[in-house]
């Protein structure tokens, strides 16, 4: 009898103890919760004119020339701009049969993604020459690279690093904030050790630690076009005129952003 009401007392105690960690927000189970991105406030900086029939896929500053990538069958084009928008050389026209998407430079060396059609199109960055095509067995979205790689999504969750002279993927990295993983990831943008991206049919940017795939910051830039006076939302022609593209001036330390036809792309600092 006795042992018997040590038995009960033990496990009365052990209860209570397994309840009161479940319950406890400092227990080892919550310290392992992912947290959730911060808010990525940004101010205006300035506003400038934007191609309305550029469908941007890809937005990357190389010093002070703009490289936008354009998409949409038989309007797809890359041009060169300088910091007033305009047209530096004649642009590259795609082949009808290309779709093209996102874009970065690497070595002097632009290059090009296609949607669906498997080929990375490769040109001298002064001229727009083309002088290699490579293959992507997937999809083609956003590019952007660090200082080995070149870094390609698929609209998936995924980041693929792959080697720049072959397009052989290296690495994988999953995107996912305290949900779970991030579908939609488009134009990319590398920053100061950090990835930037638009999520497809959203008005979102995401920071992206490029170790982790965690997303540690966000920025809902969705009343942007009203707060620059934009009097029409490009989304009422167009539900796919959605904000994409994201381009960082090094020697500003400002971002551009814009959309698919929009008439402005917006010089922004996050704060």
């Amino acid at each position: 009898m006795k042992n018997k009401k040590y038995i009960l007392l033990f496990i009365l105690i052990a209860g209570y103890w397994a309840c009161k960690n479940n319950n406890d927000p400092n227990s080892e189970k919550d310290s392992n919760a992912i947290a959730a991105p911060t808010n990525l406030n940004y101010s205006v900086v300035k506003v400038h004119a934007h191609d309305t029939t550029s469908y941007t896929e890809g937005f990357e500053w190389n010093g002070n020339t703009l490289i936008e990538s354009s998409g949409n069958y038989k309007e797809s084009k890359l041009h060169l701009l300088d910091s007033n928008m305009k047209q530096l050389i004649k642009p590259i026209i795609l082949e009808d049969k290309y779709f093209g998407e996102g874009t970065t430079l690497f070595n002097n060396k632009i290059y090009q993604l296609t949607w669906k059609e498997n080929k990375v199109l490769v040109y001298d960055a002064k001229t727009l020459k083309k002088i290699n095509e490579l293959y992507w067995p997937y999809e083609g979205w956003g590019m952007t690279h660090d200082d080995t790689s070149i870094i390609v999504n698929t609209g998936g969750s995924n980041l693929y690093y792959v080697d720049p002279n072959t397009f052989k993927v290296v690495k994988t990295l999953g995107v996912f904030n305290n949900y779970g993983y991030i579908s939609n990831i488009n134009e990319l943008e590398y920053v100061n050790g950090k990835i930037y991206a638009n999520v497809y049919m959203t008005d979102n940017i995401i920071q992206i630690d490029p170790l982790t795939g965690k997303v540690t910051a966000i920025a809902d830039l969705s009343n942007i076009l009203y707060k620059v006076g934009v009097k029409e939302d490009p989304k009422v022609k167009d539900p796919g005129n959605v904000l994409n593209g994201i381009a960082y001036h090094k020697g500003k330390g400002t971002f551009f952003i814009t959309g698919k036809d929009w008439p402005v792309t917006i010089e922004i600092r996050f704060n």
